[in-house]
C-alpha cells in the first residue's frame, strides 16, 4: 500500500490537522484510543495503511508529525479528543516562537530545530513499504507555518525529490487579517511553494466566513466552524486515496490530471452539499444538485471568482451510492452549458472519481478541485499589498536583522508577478500562445540536427 506522511506546521496548520485526523478517524471507525470500533471492516481497513501505522494489539497510529516554534499548540493538540492517538515522539517544538516573522521561521528559530524534524520524517519514511508522498498543512500569513513550512518543504524536496508534495495552504484574505506583515510572509511562502510543491490547495478565511454566514446561516462563525469546513474538503480530496472506489487515484494521478504546466499547480477547493439546517429538509440531494453546487462560486473556499477566469482543469470527487454514467452525463452538460469558462486546448478538462462511502451523517457528497486562472486575483492582492510596504521599506529591519537580504524581497515579488502573467497568458490566448510545436526552439533543434547530418 502506498503511504502518505502528514505534516502540520504552526498554529493554523496544527488546528486544521487535528480536525482532519478526528474526521478521518471517525470515517475509518478508529476510536479516540486508536482501536478499531467500526462495522464495515473490509471497506474501512482496506487502505487504512495510507495514513495510519498498525501498532501492537491492533492499535492504529496516525502517520502525523506536529511542528511548531512554541509549545502552546502542542499542548492543545495533546489535550484534544484524539490527543492520545498520536505518537509522542512526533511532536517537535521550539520555545521562542517565530513572532509572525517569515525570516525567523526560515533562517534562525526554524533552522535550529529543522534537523530534528527531518530525523522524524526519515524515521517515518523508513517504516513505509512504498512512500507515495507528503501532505502539508500550514498557513501563509504567520511566521512558523510560512517560514518554517517553506524550510521543511525545501528540505523534503532535496531529500525526497521523486516523491509527491501536496500542501493545504491557508492564504491571507482581505478582511480577515491578524498580522500587519502578512503580505511579506505570504509572498515569501508563495515564492517557495511555486518551486517546491507539486499541488497546492489554497484555502482562505474570507471565503470560509462567507460560506458560514451566507450559506450555512451561522450568525457568529468560530474558528471551529471554519476548521470543520476545511476538514470536510480535505477529507473529500483524500477520499480516493483512503477508500477503494470505482475510479481510483493516488497523489501522482491527481497531479497528472490537474497540472498542465509545472508552475501552475494552485487549486481552488469546493464542497457540496452545503445547506443551512433549516433548509436541509426542503432539499432533494441528487447527482445533478451536487454538481451544480460544486461548481457554484459561493461554495469555493478561496476568495476569487472563477467566473472571471477560465478553468484549465477540474476534478470532481463524488461520495455515496451513485452511477458513473449519471456523473459523466452531468459533468458533460455542466461543461457544455459553460463552454466559455473552459480552455478549448484541454479537451478532457474535468476528471472525476467515485467512492461508495459517503461522509459521516450524509447520504452523498462531492468535493471539487479547480485549477482556474481566476486564482491570479489572490496573487495580485498579495503582491499589491507587498509592493506598497516594500516601496517604503516598512518593517524591513525585522527581516534583515534575521539575515535576509533586500534582493530576496525583489526576487519574491518578481517571481509571483511572473506567475500572474503566466496565468493571464493561459486565460487570454487559448489557441495561439507559444507551444513547442510553433515556438522558435523547434526551428533551432531542426537546424542543429541538419548541421550534424
Amino acid at each position: 500500500m502506498r503511504e502518505i506522511i502528514h505534516l502540520q506546521t504552526g498554529q493554523c496548520g496544527n488546528q486544521i490537522g487535528c480536525k482532519f485526523w478526528s474526521m478521518i478517524s471517525t470515517e475509518h471507525g478508529i476510536s479516540e484510543d486508536g482501536k478499531y470500533v467500526g462495522n464495515e471492516e473490509k471497506l474501512q481497513l482496506d487502505k487504512i495503511s495510507v495514513y495510519y501505522d498498525e501498532a501492537r494489539e491492533g492499535t492504529y497510529v496516525p502517520r502525523s508529525i506536529f511542528i511548531d516554534l512554541e509549545p502552546g499548540t502542542m499542548h492543545a493538540a495533546r489535550s484534544g479528543p484524539f490527543g492520545r492517538i498520536f505518537r509522542p515522539d512526533n511532536f517537535i517544538f521550539g520555545q521562542n516562537g517565530a513572532g509572525n516573522n517569515w525570516a525567523k521561521g526560515y533562517y534562525t528559530e526554524g533552522a535550529e530545530i529543522v534537523e530534528s524534524v527531518m530525523d522524524v520524517i526519515r524515521k517515518e519514511a523508513e517504516h513505509c513499504d512504498c512512500l507515495q508522498g507528503f501532505q502539508f498543512c500550514h498557513s501563509l500569513g504567520g511566521g512558523t507555518g510560512s517560514g518554517m513550512g517553506s524550510l521543511i518543504q525545501s528540505k523534503i524536496k532535496e531529500e525526497y525529490s521523486d516523491r509527491m508534495l501536496t500542501s493545504f495552504s491557508v492564504s491571507p484574505s482581505p478582511k480577515v487579517s491578524d498580522t500587519v506583515v502578512e503580505p511579506y510572509n505570504a509572498a515569501f511562502a508563495i515564492n517557495q511553494l511555486i518551486e517546491t510543491t507539486d499541488n497546492t490547495i489554497c484555502i482562505d478565511n474570507e471565503a470560509l466566513y462567507n460560506i458560514c454566514i451566507m450559506t450555512l446561516k451561522l450568525p457568529t462563525p468560530t474558528y471551529g466552524h471554519l476548521n470543520h469546513l476545511v476538514s470536510l474538503a480535505m477529507s473529500g480530496i483524500t477520499t480516493s486515496l483512503r477508500f477503494p472506489g470505482q475510479l481510483n487515484a493516488d497523489l501522482r494521478k491527481l497531479s497528472v490530471n490537474m497540472v498542465p504546466f509545472p508552475r501552475v499547480h494552485f487549486f481552488v477547493p469546493g464542497f457540496a452539499p452545503l445547506t443551512s439546517t433549516e433548509s436541509t429538509n426542503y432539499r432533494i440531494m441528487s447527482v445533478k444538485e451536487l454538481t451544480i453546487q460544486m461548481f457554484d462560486p459561493k461554495n469555493m473556499m478561496t476568495d476569487c471568482n472563477p467566473n472571471l477566469g477560465r478553468y484549465l482543469t477540474a476534478a470532481a470527487i463524488f461520495r455515496g451510492k451513485m452511477s458513473m454514467k449519471e456523473i459523466d452525463d452531468e459533468l458533460l452538460s455542466m461543461r457544455l452549458r459553460n463552454i466559455d469558462r473552459y480552455t478549448e486546448w484541454i479537451p478532457q478538462g474535468i476528471s472525476s472519481s467515485v467512492c461508495n462511502i459517503p461522509p459521516c451523517g450524509m447520504k452523498m457528497a462531492g468535493t471539487f478541485l479547480g485549477n482556474t486562472t481566476a486564482i491570479q486575483e489572490l496573487f495580485k492582492r498579495i503582491t499589491e499589498q507587498f509592493s506598497m510596504m516594500f516601496r517604503r521599506r516598512a518593517f524591513l529591519h525585522w527581516y534583515t536583522a534575521e539575515g535576509m537580504d533586500e534582493m530576496e524581497f525583489s526576487d519574491a515579488e518578481s517571481n509571483i508577478c511572473d506567475l500572474i502573467s503566466e496565468y493571464q497568458e493561459y486565460q487570454e490566448s487559448p489557441s495561439d500562445f507559444q507551444t513547442p510545436e510553433n515556438s522558435d526552439d523547434n526551428d533551432f533543434f531542426e537546424e542543429e540536427s541538419f548541421e550534424e547530418d
